[in-house]
């Protein structure tokens, strides 16, 4: 009787391990479903002295916004915030990629080490209610060597 009991536990346990672990995994996975990814994909010098960066934005929740712009703070080598700005990425459906270029007057790229992620002073959902999703759903990513997050 003993062996039986203990060897009910063991599945039991077993069985609440795996649904725990599935509840996570579920969870990690709607979290990834409703982001908003935004990826510093590459830095360019113009010609006319200024640093433009390459962003592409990538909506991949189920709420689609007809605003978001976010306010980003540009850092020199010494860790130094050289300059405050919002860059403005318009209206994304869910689901939408969008490629946005904003160029940084009389900046060099190589005056750059990091862009943070500051605010999103504006986030507004298509029903026309402010959301969220523009910095609880953000994912900051960066192809270049600047350093590029939250």
């Amino acid at each position: 009787m003993g062996i039986m009991t203990a060897a009910k536990t063991t599945v039991l346990a077993t069985a609440l391990l795996t649904l725990q672990a599935t509840a996570l995994w579920s969870q990690d996975a709607t979290q990834d479903a409703e982001a908003f990814q935004l990826d510093l994909n590459s830095v360019t010098e113009t010609t006319e002295g200024s640093c433009r960066l390459t962003y592409v934005a990538a909506n991949q929740s189920s709420t689609a916004l007809d605003r978001a712009s976010y306010q980003i703070a540009l850092f020199d080598g010494q860790g130094v915030v050289t300059r405050l700005l919002v860059l403005e990425f318009g209206a994304l459906s869910e689901g939408k990629t969008k490629v946005l270029q904003f160029d940084l007057a009389e900046t060099e790229c190589g005056s750059i080490s990091r862009i943070v992620v500051n605010d999103s002073p504006a986030c507004i959902a298509g029903d026309g209610n402010p959301s969220d999703l523009c910095m609880n759903g953000l994912v900051a990513s960066s192809r270049t060597p600047i350093q590029f997050g939250i």
